[in-house]
């Protein structure tokens, strides 16, 4: 029902949405939670995104999940409404308890590979592009930067066990 709105109109909306949450958030302290996923390309670069609301800034794609949604499944969700992507070899890496907006946050943070290319809905997300490791934006939002962290640490775990496997 929504893509009957004109984009222009409901980027409009989002950005009004995403004051009105902000308010909300900050003077009820409402938890809320969330999905992410650091998801690379065959090439090993990493997807990140741009939305049409909040700071203007790359960010990893994600979204909300409901209190009785598999986290797996609002991810997946998440990256089919906004991109048009699916995603293979989905890891669940950690849940970050976080406070955002003066409010609690806990989000699930995944991992995987992305099948195809992402196509930015144009609405929510207006832009989408894999970076290699070596090229990442510069002024990444915080909690994007924990992310890749927690993401960085597994990866160097996986290879420090293999290794020890081969030993």
């Amino acid at each position: 029902m929504l893509h009957l709105i004109p984009t222009g109109l409901h980027r409009a909306l989002y950005r009004i949405a995403f004051r009105v949450r902000g308010w909300f958030r900050r003077t009820f302290k409402i938890p809320i939670f969330g999905v992410s996923a650091v998801l690379r390309d065959e090439q090993g670069r990493v997807l990140l995104v741009r939305h049409s609301y909040g700071v203007a800034a790359w960010s990893l794609p994600g979204g909300g999940h409901g209190k009785n949604e598999d986290p797996a499944d609002a991810v997946r969700r998440e990256l089919r409404e906004e991109l048009s992507l699916e995603i293979e070899d989905l890891e669940r890496l950690a849940t970050i308890n976080e406070t955002l907006s003066s409010a609690p946050h806990s989000s699930v943070l995944f991992a995987g590979i992305a099948v195809g290319e992402p196509t930015p809905d144009g609405r929510e997300v207006i832009a989408a592009e894999f970076f290699a490791l070596d090229k990442l934006p510069v002024l990444l939002p915080q909690p994007t930067q924990i992310r890749l962290g927690i993401w960085q640490a597994a990866l160097d775990h996986k290879k420090k066990a293999s290794q020890s496997k081969e030993s």
